[in-house]
């Protein structure tokens, strides 16, 4: 316990002040939600818990796109800490490959751990919180909410979907309507069901107003 309780205090540190679709509130989500499906898919919880603790602490789109610092804050933490190399190299390895736009480069058969934190990550992303969390990044961003004549881009390669600047209400097309369907186990998608549907009824009631349609 006293590893994570470093590593949380750590974390809050690093996220002070983040955009709040991504902070230390995020990071406890996908925390908890790792822990729940790993008691039923079992998994190494060390690791678990470590990388969904530190996954988001250097993210690079707050980071001017850096993808290697995150890597190297938890290296140099975790060897600080004592925690053998194997283990660190693990953490790494699931926080190097989970995120969404890598999602195309990752290796095959990945490990059991970064199925878990992976699919409580992307819960994180729909669902109540994922249309608060999309709609309050879109603002940081200043994106429009919603254009009409504005089509979503579908197939993104990772550079596109890096540089994107389109509406709010797209991105849902272009990752979190898609997220459903790349979740890896049993646990995870049955929590998705509902939380997809709730996106689907969001998003058709957005159309009816938006376009004053009772």
């Amino acid at each position: 316990m006293e590893l994570i309780n470093k590593t949380i205090e750590l974390v809050k540190q690093k996220l002070e002040g983040t955009e709040s679709g991504h902070d230390w509130f995020h990071i406890e989500r996908v925390w908890k939600l790792s822990l729940k499906i790993q008691e039923k898919e079992g998994g190494d919880k060390l690791i678990i818990e470590l990388a969904a603790l530190l996954h988001d602490v250097a993210d690079p789109k707050f980071h001017n796109g850096d993808e290697t610092l995150a890597s190297k804050i938890v290296n140099d933490f975790l060897t600080e800490q004592n925690v053998d190399s194997e283990t660190i190299q693990k953490v790494i390895f699931i926080i190097e490959n989970m995120s969404f736009k890598n999602r195309n480069d990752a290796p095959a058969n990945l490990p059991l751990e970064l199925k878990i934190v992976q699919d409580a990550d992307r819960l994180d992303a729909i669902g109540a919180i994922g249309i608060a969390r999309t709609f309050n990044f879109g603002g940081y961003k200043n994106n429009l909410m919603y254009h009409p004549d504005i089509e979503p881009k579908l197939s993104q390669t990772k550079e596109e979907y890096k540089k994107s600047n389109g509406t709010t209400i797209n991105h849902f097309y272009e990752k979190l309507l898609l997220l459903k369907d790349l979740l890896n186990t049993i646990t995870a998608k049955e929590i998705a069901e509902h939380r997809h549907q709730f996106m689907l009824q969001f998003l058709d009631e957005f159309y009816k107003e938006w376009n004053v349609s009772f």
